[in-house]
């Protein structure tokens, strides 16, 4: 009968699996069991681990005038005395609350981490403990473009801290466990694994998140993600989730990334980071195969900022930065991380690739600071020269160029300092149509080389083909100098 073949089929697996020796079998069937218990670990870890409440004092705004009864109505005093008591006749202000997590590092000085958004705007910060005491706590200093944040608590008896691990040593798949204060329930321990490295979620300038699925909810926000040393190797901060509630999708800023950070805020009260001084934009296939490269890799330098570090043209507009002071840049976000990183007033060693050749060249660093100045800087104008009035025009790679004269700057309203050639048409089926190439647009370089005619573009491109050229890539200057890199198809 079939059942019973089946039987004896699932008999005879068995007993061949009983039989078989463990040496034969994979390493990783061997170890990918998880731990059989986190009891202990957590059991060590909890008292460190605190609740951070806030709360802050909000204008309401003026209170609704009251209620009115209908006209000629005997209980009008009775409405005015009612919702005079109850609204008042003046702005009336509020207090929000707000829950999150933290942790002790350093217990004889009472410091504890936790994330800026937990803190922000609070004009009272208390610290709850898991003995059930509670302390005020003041700020040290914070950091929105990381998420983190510093307090100080002055202990009344002795506080448990735990150590800041290396994150950078993590594998995907290691397991991690969380402790937080997920919806204000109290200290609350999760485990999973690391699911991701060096997420992005566009949270912020320096993203590199450590993605996780160990259960993170609203209240995890500040508290520590450990490994199974019991060292602290990120700092959970954000989650995916439609719903509010955890999905398995939760992140955490890296230790490696927080600790630089933490160390300034308890130094400085503040962050100074290095500043290069650059606008930069992504290599893509396209834009490494125009400039001869093997791979697409490094951060390509869209422009210089006037008197920024580099003005002295030690980096200039073109260039490809693919290591700094000895790191390697394998994509553009990797180097505004490694650059805030560095101490300001650093000399450093820049390896760029410049037209085709690999370059090393020293920079020294300076401070960034938040102004609105460094993102609108306009590009310098200096060393420039006069284009002639007489009027040439071409047609290359859909695009209708023509020289840069006094007529076409106030056609296209094109700044006094932005020096090329001009598109004044662009054929909408075009290669340059799907760059979002517009009339308008100055051609300042193709293929790292200044063109200051419409001969000069055709010169370039003719020069690329015979290379074997499937892209050119362009150097484009908008109507107010900013500049930005494109490639467009030859073919």
């Amino acid at each position: 009968m079939r059942p019973v073949r089946f039987r004896a089929v699932k008999v005879a697996f068995a007993a061949a699996m009983l039989m078989a020796s463990p040496a034969v079998m994979p390493a990783y069937a061997q170890s990918n069991h998880g731990p059989a218990s986190v009891a202990d670990l957590a059991e060590g870890l909890l008292d460190a681990v605190v609740n951070i409440s806030t709360s802050q004092n909000v204008d309401g705004g003026r209170a609704q005038p009251p209620m009115r009864a209908p006209d000629g109505s005997p209980f009008q005093d009775f409405f005015d005395e009612f919702f005079r008591d109850r609204q008042g006749e003046g702005p009336r202000n509020r207090k929000v609350s707000s829950l999150g997590s933290g942790f002790v590092i350093n217990a004889e000085d009472g410091i504890i981490v936790t994330n800026n958004h937990v803190i922000e705007g609070a004009d009272d910060i208390e610290v709850n403990f898991a003995d059930g005491s509670k302390l005020a706590a003041e700020l040290v200093g914070a950091d929105s473009k990381t998420d983190l944040a510093v307090l100080r608590v002055k202990p009344v008896k002795p506080l448990t801290e735990v150590p800041l691990g290396r994150s950078d040593t993590m594998r995907i798949g290691d397991w991690v466990m969380a402790i937080g204060n997920p919806f204000g329930l109290g200290g609350t321990v999760t485990v999973g694994i690391i699911s991701a490295r060096g997420r992005d979620i566009n949270s912020g300038p320096y993203d590199n998140f450590i993605q996780t699925d160990a259960a993170i909810n609203r209240g995890n926000s500040g508290g520590p993600l450990f490994n199974m040393n019991g060292e602290v190797i990120g700092i959970n901060t954000a989650i995916i989730s439609p719903s509010g509630g955890s999905i398995g999708i939760g992140f955490a800023v890296p230790t490696e990334l927080a600790l630089n950070v933490i160390d300034q805020l308890r130094e400085f009260g503040e962050t100074r980071r290095g500043w290069l001084g650059v606008r930069i934009q992504p290599v893509t296939d396209e834009i490494a195969e125009s400039l001869g490269m093997a791979d697409a890799m490094g951060a390509l330098v869209a422009g210089v900022i006037r008197g920024g570090p580099v003005d002295d043209g030690s980096i200039e507009p073109g260039d490809v930065i693919i290591r700094f002071d000895g790191k390697d840049v394998d994509t553009m976000r990797d180097l505004p991380r490694i650059v805030a990183e560095s101490p300001v007033g650093k000399a450093v060693d820049v390896v760029v690739i410049r037209k085709s050749q690999e370059q090393t060249v020293k920079v020294t660093l300076g401070r960034l600071e938040d102004s609105d100045q460094l993102a609108s800087a306009e590009p310098d104008s200096d060393g420039m020269t006069d284009l002639p009035d007489q009027l040439a025009t071409a047609e290359v790679l859909g695009m209708t160029l023509a020289e840069l004269t006094d007529e076409g700057r106030q056609e296209f309203a094109i700044a006094d300092d932005v020096e090329g050639v001009v598109i004044t048409a662009v054929d909408p089926d075009s290669a340059a149509a799907e760059k979002r190439i517009e009339p308008g647009d100055v051609i300042v370089e193709i293929a790292q080389e200044m063109v200051m005619t419409p001969q000069d573009v055709e010169d370039r491109i003719s020069a690329l083909r015979q290379d074997g050229r499937r892209n050119a890539l362009l150097m484009l200057a908008g109507r107010t100098g900013e500049l930005r890199f494109v490639t467009v198809r030859m073919d």
